[in-house]
């Protein structure tokens, strides 16, 4: 439904540096690595302690606002491509995980069953463009999924791009697509390894052949055809400096013109802010055409300014729309000169209202008040919008006409999570997924005006999803607040009432809402035994402006508070053992897995940190970290400092107590939180005197964040991290 301005999951990793109250030892006697230790063997054949490789610290302290700070790990920021003492490191750690994971129990079982999870029929949600249909399908087990179209809706279906031959390691995707209007090219972008980098290009879609047209230095951009299909608007940032690809930090995002059959060379800029080089822009043509709306951010709150260009005259200028950093504003279409927009002005939980394209100057009129709801998505299809909320998490949606008034309810198949939604005014077709924990994505397509649903694809499974149940809970936090929480298991499970090894998730961050959605990996888990939780914690986009402001900045604690306390609720109510709890997170949620070991290492018996922002003290340095600073604060001011201080978890590990077993993941080719931030971590915790369960990390090879991994990677990645918290959760991994 509506889009994001910047990928929102652009979290730093956070390294776990002492935080100096004296000197550091010197670095020849603080050079040794911990040694391998026996364990008691009550954990199956993974009984003796890893050896760790040696790891260079250094002698280096420095003070901000009064206060020591020491980072013996900094030389592990360097980027991995290039740097020879990196890369060695990684190798070495790499090894000594290896060995490790290859000891561990149900490793091959759990393996072979995400496998078999994950061969099945998977369609994208179309997109209609003319008379034709564009759709991604992957058989089931292919790294990346082909790009088919179909002319008309029953239209023999042919393959057009099969991002699988981008790359013999299947490690280069096929990214964001979108056909011209009318259906004669459609432009994709290409992400080799993970990186957030794109290169952009066009196939002519009748004959199937890619153009000579080749667009670089794309990143966090929207894509958008002129409405007579000639050229395409998009964002670039100037090519970075020699070796900083994946490093830097990017700054001055531009919006260009390209006309196809021409060099990037010939490129016409649209729109610049020189004067305000951190802010980021996107542009988007209106369904008529008649408009180009340029979308200004400063972070990765959503806070715009509006920018509006008239394509019916030659050389129009710019006219500012919407003034100010500070609200979100989601375009959904327009008639004529009024364009319709999602925002929270005046609406924490969201409402709908107009602009006038010609009379700026005029206050929105609302079409669609703010409910109890959280009003998360909208799309102007035919002559009716479909709004979607979240109820607690869970997706409803409503049909209204332009004026606003009560059209019923979108029929959905239950409790779950609905996408799509993607058209445009005059056309009453729409395409829309569901799933939930248990059951993947069924596309379905639905006519706006008439009601009628009917499936577009349904995929076969390897499973029976009445075989499990997924309730919702509510728990209270440290302070009070009821946090929501969904419940995942067999139903055998839940109707024998006893304990269970449980994996409990998190992120709670940057206004994203954790919601039902189906996943092969975690459903092998469950299929075991194993308890699976969610918690929705504050920070996220649950309830509209006010969750997220109670979870970031000044307010973060509550984020760790949040699941500090769902941890203790499934212990406080049977759901899980005294050492039977593993926790994930990835990315900031990485972040968050970070700290509460530090603040809690007693609660948890395992814990896997996933590119995660672990130094919060230099977040801000590398490419996309400075966005971050929304919800996390400004590492150089006072106040921000302290509080990053206070929770960072590189920071604050905690010397001589009995921490979890941890595997840190991350990837080489990560440049939205790139892995020094995780290098430093395990380095740390694999220094101090933590107690005797295993601290390991590993470290993928060409892959990134996350978006664009080949699936082969994902099974390897997920079969060897369940399979080391199985381990210390006392899972019983067998093949069924």
């Amino acid at each position: 439904m509506s889009r994001s301005r910047l990928p929102q999951s652009l979290l730093a990793s956070v390294s776990t540096a002492l935080l100096g109250a004296g000197t550091l030892a010197p670095a020849a006697a603080a050079d040794n690595a911990i040694s391998a230790a026996s364990i008691a063997a009550d954990k199956g054949s993974a009984s003796t302690m890893p050896s760790y490789p040696k790891t260079r610290r250094l002698d280096l302290v420095e003070t901000q606002f009064g206060v020591p700070v020491a980072d013996p790990y900094r030389w592990l920021e360097a980027d991995v491509r290039s740097d020879k003492d990196v890369q060695t490191w990684v190798e070495a750690e790499n090894a000594a995980t290896k060995r490790y994971l290859q000891t561990l129990p149900g490793r091959d079982i759990l393996r072979a069953r995400m496998a078999q999870l994950y061969d099945y029929e998977r369609y994208g949600t179309p997109r209609k463009a003319g008379t034709r249909y564009f759709y991604t399908r992957n058989s089931g087990l292919q790294n990346q999924s082909p790009l088919y179209v179909r002319d008309g809706l029953t239209g023999e279906q042919r393959l057009l791009l099969d991002p699988n031959s981008f790359a013999e390691d299947g490690a280069t995707a096929l990214a964001e697509w979108l056909p011209s209007e009318d259906g004669r090219y459609l432009l994709y972008s290409v992400q080799d390894g993970g990186t957030d980098w794109r290169i952009l290009r066009v196939v002519d879609v009748d004959s199937g052949k890619t153009l000579d047209d080749r667009i670089e230095w794309v990143k966090y951009s929207d894509l958008s055809w002129s409405h007579d299909g000639s050229g395409f608007y998009y964002s670039r940032f100037a090519p970075p400096a020699d070796g900083s690809k994946f490093q830097s930090t990017v700054e001055n995002q531009q919006i260009w013109f390209h006309k196809i059959g021409t060099p990037q060379s010939a490129d016409r800029q649209i729109y610049a802010t020189p004067d305000r080089p951190k802010l980021g822009h996107t542009a988007e043509v209106s369904d008529d055409g008649r408009w180009l709306l340029i979308t200004s951010s400063q972070g990765t709150d959503e806070r715009y300014e509006l920018t509006l260009i008239s394509l019916t005259k030659a050389k129009a200028r710019p006219v500012r729309l919407v003034k100010g950093l500070d609200y979100e504003w989601q375009l959904i279409g327009n008639v004529g000169d009024t364009l319709y927009f999602r925002t929270n002005a005046g609406a924490p939980r969201g409402r709908l209202v107009t602009l006038e394209a010609r009379r700026p100057s005029l206050p929105p009129r609302e079409i669609v008040a703010e409910r109890q709801q959280t009003l998360v998505g909208a799309s102007m299809i035919g002559s009716r919008i479909v709004l979607a909320y979240l109820s607690d998490a869970r997706t409803v949606a409503q049909l209204v006409d332009l004026k606003g008034v009560d059209k019923g309810d979108v029929p959905l198949p239950g409790i779950g999570s609905a996408a799509g939604f993607g058209g445009k005014g005059g056309d009453p077709e729409t395409f829309f997924s569901f799933s939930s924990f248990t059951a993947p994505p069924i596309v379905y397509r639905f006519n706006v005006e008439t009601g009628e649903t009917s499936v577009f694809a349904q995929p076969r499974l390897a499973f029976d999803p009445a075989n499990f149940v997924t309730e919702q809970v509510f728990y209270p936090s440290k302070d009070g607040t009821q946090i929501p929480m969904f419940l995942v298991r067999r139903k055998d499970v839940a109707a024998a009432g006893k304990p269970a090894p449980t994996l409990l998730y998190g992120y709670g961050g940057f206004n994203l809402s954790q919601t039902p959605s189906f996943s092969p990996t975690r459903l092998a888990w469950v299929e075991q035994g194993g308890v699976l939780a969610i918690a929705n914690l504050r920070g996220g986009g649950e309830y509209g402006k006010a969750w997220h402001d109670a979870g970031r900045l000044s307010n973060k604690q509550n984020v760790f508070d949040d699941f500090i306390a769902a941890g203790e609720y499934l212990k406080a109510q049977g759901y899980t053992g005294p050492d039977q709890l593993a926790i994930e997170g990835r990315s900031n949620g990485g972040l968050l897995v970070g700290a509460v070991v530090n603040q809690r290492p007693d609660l948890f018996a395992a814990a896997l940190p996933g590119v995660g922002v672990m130094d919060m003290l230099r977040f801000d340095r590398f490419t996309a970290g400075r966005y971050w600073v929304d919800d996390y604060g400004h590492p150089d001011r006072e106040p921000d400092f302290r509080n990053l201080l206070s929770y960072s978890p590189y920071h604050n590990i905690r010397e001589g107590q009995a921490y979890p077993a941890i595997l840190v993941t991350t990837a080489d080719t990560d440049d939205r939180v790139v892995p020094g931030h995780s290098f430093k971590y395990t380095a740390a915790i694999q220094h101090a005197d933590l107690g005797p369960k295993p601290r390991l990390i590993r470290i993928e090879t060409r892959a990134g964040h996350g978006s664009g991994k080949p699936t082969d990677k994902i099974i390897d990645e997920f079969a060897d991290m369940y399979s080391f918290i199985a381990q210390w959760t006392g899972l019983k991994v067998s093949a069924k």
